[in-house]
Order: C-alpha cells, then structure tokens, then sequence
C-alpha cells in the first residue's frame, strides 16, 4: 500500500502525538514538519531526520505531492492554514478550534462545506472505546429512556496564562470538549442553559464553569469543567467521570488517565469494562482518516469542522450566561503565581508544556 505523503504543521505538544501515532501506524509518509520556533525545528530534526524540516510553511502547501496537511498550531494560524490548504487541494486534519474566532468558524465551516476534501477535526472523545461502548449499551434499551447526562472535568491542569489564550478559557479550551460529547449523546442541539462561573486566583476569567440546561428532545444536561482541582496539593489528583440516567438503568465511566472504567447497569444486564485508557485517540482518528483517503470515502465516525463549530459556538455561549449572573473572584493572584512557578518546574503532571 501507498503511504499518504503528509505535512506536520505545529510541533508542539500535539504536533509530536501526531507524529508518533502516524509513524506507527504504517500508512503516513511523514514529509514536513514545520514549526516557527527554531527550538521546535531542533527538536525534530533530533527525533525525525527523515522529514524535511522548515519554518515556511508554504513550502508544505506549495508540494504537490503532499496528500494531507495536520494544523496543530494555536486557533490564531489555523484560519488562513486551512483557506490555503483549501486552495492547495490538501485533505485537513486539524486540532479545534478550528480557527480563532467564532466568525472565522463558521467562514471555514461554509468553505469546507463546498470542498470535496476530506477534513476532521481532534474532538477526541468520540472516538473514545469507552463513550461508544455506552452509547452502544444505550441503543438497546438496557437504561430505557436517555434522560440525564452530567459530565464531570476537573483537574489541575494548564493554569490561567500558559500559552492558551487562542482557544478561550478553560470551558472553551478544554470544555469544548465537554459540550460536544453531551450533544453527540443527546443526538440533538441543545436549548436551555444557565450557567455559572467563578474566577479562580481573581482571574479575569471564569476557570470554573459549571452549566446545566435541556436539549431539544427534553434530555436534561450538566456539565462541570475546570483546571482548578488542588494545583497546590502536594499530592495531585482529578475527578472526572460521565454519567448517563435513563428511566430504566444507568451507565457511567471514570478514568485516572490510564486505565477507563465503565459500569453497565441495565433492566437485563449488570456489566464492569476495565480496559486502558487511550489518551487523545489520535491513533484511531489518523486510521479512519487514512482509510478516509485511500479508500475515497469519509468515514462517518470522523468529526466535522461543523462539529467543532457547534461545540465551540455554545461553549462560548454558556460561558457568556456565566457573565451575566455573579461571577466570583476568589483566590489571589500570589496563588496563582506560586502554581504557575510550581508547574515551570515539574517534571510530570497534568498538561504540562513542552520547555524547548
């Protein structure tokens, strides 16, 4: 089989989980990767020699024989990287957002729409074995009626400053994350919302965010999320879980981000599912893409630029509901300089960057 020849552009963090899934998995021939950071480029020439490595990253689009380009820049580049990778006839992987504003989502959603590339955006936990094995044990009735769904994120990770301010606050940087995932369960768009916020550390902005509303079937939703879980604790942890009500039974994961347990609790069926984690899913979504490509047809499963549109636009939204009702400052700011010169000098932890 043909290797899909491809341009790696952003080698961060994310950048680099990218290329260790795609060289794993046998089907990308990694050309490019392309970086602004002098560091970011000494790095992989250190750990991949093999690509051609730059700054320009027209030098990516401008190669024809260059199949797919992977955007894992910040939200500010990806807007004008995704209308050249249009223009280019380049297939688009991309991390979400999918640009920096919500006017420029929607202007690339409209695009892509008229495109008969192939693009995808990194909402990771659809792809998860854990949400589709509880939305598969959903499908059969087991739990009755879908009625609740609460998700919980909480965790110590990036603090307020580090490098994030492209994608949003914590519940629209990560949160994202969140609100899609309910709507994929619910299988419609939401309604009603009322959120509330705090701000951690006397932030300007909300690092806590907890909101619950409907959506348009009547299933009712809550959602907790925010980098705020014991920063200072000498010993770090997390919570994070989803839990699924039906009229009948339930279903419900936790995880400790390395191995993901899932409770099946139905009218008939009584199940515990222990099995690893997975990380961000990138092997499974560079897979389906590969298939995607050779085999001329998308995959259903792939998420869409509308898909990350969406869970931006009302991660935006219930950030904004949090705006107009109190919004607490607690905390000072010398805590959140002792967590940010705390995390500058951890070796493991949550969300740690890269120091290049």
């Amino acid at each position: 089989m043909e290797k899909i020849r491809v341009g790696i552009i952003g080698f961060g963090r994310m950048g680099e989980k990218y290329l260790t899934e795609m060289r794993a998995s046998g089907k990308w021939d990694i050309a490019y990767i392309c970086d602004v950071s002098s560091g970011a480029r000494a790095y992989a020439r250190e750990i991949y020699p093999d690509a051609c490595i730059t700054g320009d990253e027209d030098e990516v689009f401008n190669d024809p024989d260059v199949k797919v380009v992977g955007l894992f820049t910040l939200a500010d580049s990806r807007y004008e990287q995704v209308k050249k990778a249009l223009a280019t006839g380049k297939h688009i992987i991309a991390e979400k957002p999918v640009a920096d504003t919500l006017e420029h989502e929607k202007e690339l959603v409209e695009l892509v729409g008229k495109s008969d590339l192939f693009t995808a955006v990194n909402l990771y936990l659809r792809n998860s074995w854990y949400h589709n094995c509880i939305r598969d044990f959903i499908s059969t009735g087991e739990i009755g009626d879908l009625a609740i769904i609460r998700v919980c994120h909480m965790t110590p990770g990036l603090a307020p400053g580090e490098g994030h301010e492209y994608e949003g606050p914590a519940f629209h940087d990560c949160g994202m994350h969140y609100v899609d995932i309910a709507k994929w369960y619910a299988g419609c768009g939401y309604r009603t919302w009322h959120a509330q916020g705090l701000r951690m550390w006397s932030y300007k902005d909300p690092w806590w965010l907890q909101c619950h509303g409907t959506f348009e079937n009547g299933v009712v939703f809550d959602i907790t999320q925010g980098f705020v879980y014991g920063q200072l604790a000498k010993d770090q942890t997390h919570n994070s879980y989803i839990d699924i009500i039906g009229t009948k039974g339930i279903a419900r994961m936790t995880h400790d981000f390395h191995t993901a347990v899932v409770e099946l609790r139905g009218k008939n069926v009584t199940e515990r599912i222990e099995k690893p984690f997975g990380g961000k899913n990138i092997d499974r979504l560079c897979d389906l893409f590969a298939d995607s490509v050779i085999s001329g047809k998308r995959a259903e499963s792939l998420p869409t630029f509308r898909d990350s549109m969406v869970a931006s636009e009302y991660a935006w939204k219930f950030l904004d509901d949090a705006r107009t009702h109190e919004l607490p400052a607690i905390g000072t700011e010398a805590e959140l300089e002792a967590i940010r010169h705390r995390r500058s000098i951890m070796k493991d932890g949550y969300g740690l960057l890269h120091k290049r």
